[in-house]
């Protein structure tokens, strides 16, 4: 048993310190890659902060990330269950805790129950509404490992998955959905789409060795124009769902900073993907812009 670390750890020398056992367990559930649960737990702050609950509500903020970590976690080993004979095949996913035989997969099955199980703990903290949204998600995160096989836009089913969290945290404040909820789910879909695609430009060589799909492999030449396309869609489905809530222009200059970061993310994307993961990580700083515009005009109140 080795437990290697894959080449985008980003906290290598923390996992490395931990026992065999335990470290294998810890890449298994990408806990040395943070930056998926950051990007699963923006969403959720998105929709407490633009309902205008963030602030008195910061309890379920806490929840929501215990929740982002643990789901997410949860996730990536049902992933890896599901996609370990592919991963086997690819040089940046060969060496995971599944295919490297580091984990065994009735193991992998029994800690994927335990993290579940810490998620309903979490589940329970919300009000029944939200309880429903959160349970909503179920099939869609249940089918996201098989699109790769059938789709070239897994990343548009990721981007259901991840971006679900808009509306439980939406629903968790105002215990009912309306436009602005909508709105803010379709622009964050549609950022999840761009920065995946860029994280899928790391493997388009593996990919389509072994007959992996993605969006990455469907734009071929044209991927910085798709992920320009898909961030405009993003801050107009952003924008509109600050509309929804409050119709002023000067509502939408929140947007500028987190418009100006995804606009340099493109810029500054190389077209061999070498800068690929880098920008893919600047999304946390993305979704914190996000997150901060939605603050300003939730905390504002409704017009």
């Amino acid at each position: 048993m080795t437990s290697n670390l894959v080449p985008d750890s980003e906290h290598s020398g923390i996992i490395g310190l931990l026992p065999v056992k335990l470290r294998a367990l810890a890449l298994l559930a990408r806990l040395d890659r943070p930056i998926g649960w950051w990007l699963l737990f923006w969403p959720c702050i998105f929709g407490l902060a633009l309902s205008g609950g963030l602030i008195q509500r910061w309890d379920l903020a806490l929840c929501m990330l215990l929740g982002a970590i643990v789901m997410r976690g949860a996730g990536c080993v049902y992933n890896d269950i599901v996609d370990r004979d592919l991963d086997a095949q690819v040089a940046r996913t060969a060496s995971r805790p599944l295919p490297s035989g580091d984990i065994g997969v009735q193991a992998a099955w029994a800690f994927l129950l335990g993290l579940c199980a810490i998620g309903l703990l979490v589940l329970i903290q919300l009000r029944w509404e939200a309880q429903i949204a959160a349970l909503g998600s179920i099939l869609l995160v249940a089918a996201y490992p098989f699109m790769k096989r059938i789709t070239w836009w897994p990343q548009l089913w990721l981007g259901l998955v991840f971006s679900w969290g808009a509306l439980v945290g939406w629903v968790a404040i105002t215990g009912e959905a309306n436009a602005a909820m909508f709105w803010l789910y379709a622009g964050t879909i549609f950022w999840v789409v761009g920065y995946d695609t860029i994280y899928a430009m790391q493997d388009r060589e593996d990919d389509a060795l072994v007959g992996i799909k993605s969006s990455a492999l469907r734009l071929g030449g044209n991927v910085r124009a798709g992920v320009a396309v898909f961030y405009i869609l993003t801050v107009l489905g952003w924008g509109m769902a600050i509309w929804s809530v409050r119709p002023e222009k000067q509502a939408l200059v929140a947007l500028l900073p987190v418009a100006f970061h995804l606009g340099m993310q493109v810029a500054s994307l190389k077209s061999d993907g070498s800068n690929a993961l880098g920008q893919f990580r600047s999304n946390r700083v993305a979704g914190l812009l996000a997150a901060l515009a939605f603050l300003v005009v939730g905390a504002a109140g409704q017009y």
